[in-house]
């Protein structure tokens, strides 16, 4: 986007809240747009061309770059990345809402069970899987199962669960793009095409696009985890050895815990992980909390895949149901209607991997 001038600094009036959800739209490139600053054009999200007129506040000219882009325009008016969504509507009084289908409408949503593979399909498109339902009695030293692929509908992004028994990993890398990995269980170390850095349980680590990494585990426990890939593959490269090529241009790859980086997003709050500030572009990770609570329905314009770390609840979508619990993995299509209810008196923590996207708090 190109700005072509921005909002007036010496506001004489607040702008007013149009809105609490953001306004979806397809642009085309080559073209100025004119969003709405005040609140109080007849056209939301644009500027009408007179409703501004005397509140000191104008309206904001931007442009795009590609045509048939789809992108969420603010129009609460408090976001902080105009013209686009932050998710601050969340915040707002009247922007979180409940489901609030009737409890007979929802009870006539058809459960889907697991199947021998441990995924309950709801739709044919979004599905919750036990990554361990397949594992043998007796795993090899590394044993790994594919959760989110191309085959099993994915786009965007795939997802990769590991258990590390023995000392060292095979060497991995996907060389379509980056990696993002998530420490479930164990303490190592992971070397990133040459460069060592210490990761525990609730670790997130970056590895960019033409990089390899390998996992070594400095204790006596199983280490366990996932690893994503973005854009989408159906596996991840087994190297002979380790490249090098670090890109020390972004030296810090390893993401941990902090309570006081959380956002809130409505009762929820989630901490990002993997995101721009170490190197990731397109994709990011990021670790959450939802109450005890069901979202009204919604949308994103990424694709998701989610680790339920703790607490149970269900997947609901448009048509059928399916219950979740700690270990699974919710795999949610862009753009595809759903709401992840929290059950239980402590609620529900998830680890999540968007792309494309930077902000798991937007959507529609």
């Amino acid at each position: 986007m190109t700005e072509e001038h921005s909002l007036d600094q010496t506001k004489s009036i607040e702008p007013v809240i149009a809105g609490h959800k953001p306004h979806l739209c397809t642009l085309r490139a080559g073209r100025n747009y004119a969003w709405c600053a005040c609140g109080r054009s007849r056209r939301q999200p644009y500027c009408d061309g007179r409703s501004h007129i005397g509140t000191g506040i104008e309206p904001l000219t931007f442009s795009v770059e590609r045509d048939d882009e789809e992108l969420l325009l603010c129009v609460c008016k408090k976001t902080g990345t105009p013209p686009f969504c932050d998710g601050t509507h969340s915040n707002l009084p009247g922007g979180y809402s409940e489901d609030r289908r009737s409890d007979a409408e929802r009870e006539a949503l058809p459960w889907h069970p697991a199947d021998n593979e441990g995924i309950s399909r709801l739709d044919g498109q979004c599905y919750v899987v036990s990554p361990t339902a397949t594992r043998p009695d007796a795993p090899d030293g590394f044993w790994w199962r594919t959760i989110v692929a191309p085959s099993t509908g994915a786009i965007y992004q795939s997802q990769f669960y590991f258990e590390l028994a023995d000392a060292t990993s095979p060497t991995l890398s996907s060389q379509a793009g980056d990696q993002l990995l998530w420490i479930v269980e164990g303490r190592g170390e992971v070397e990133i095409s040459g460069r060592r850095m210490a990761v525990s349980a609730e670790s997130g680590v970056y590895v960019r696009a033409g990089e390899a990494f390998r996992l070594s585990r400095t204790d006596t426990l199983t280490m366990k985890g996932f690893v994503s890939a973005c854009p989408a593959v159906e596996r991840l490269d087994m190297l002979d050895a380790m490249p090098d090529g670090f890109d020390a241009s972004w030296p810090d790859r390893v993401c941990c815990v902090d309570p006081e980086q959380r956002r809130a997003t409505g009762p929820r709050y989630f901490q990002m992980l993997v995101d721009k500030r170490v190197g990731s572009a397109t994709a990011a990770q990021f670790i959450g909390h939802i109450p005890p609570s069901r979202a009204a329905m919604h949308r994103h314009l990424y694709e998701e895949a989610l680790i339920i770390m703790s607490g149970k609840g269900i997947l609901w979508n448009d048509g059928s149901r399916a219950h979740v619990g700690a270990g699974d993995i919710v795999f949610l299509p862009r753009k595809h209607a759903h709401s992840l209810e929290s059950l239980g008196p402590d609620g529900m923590d998830v680890v999540g991997v968007i792309h494309p996207g930077d902000n798991p708090g937007i959507n529609f």
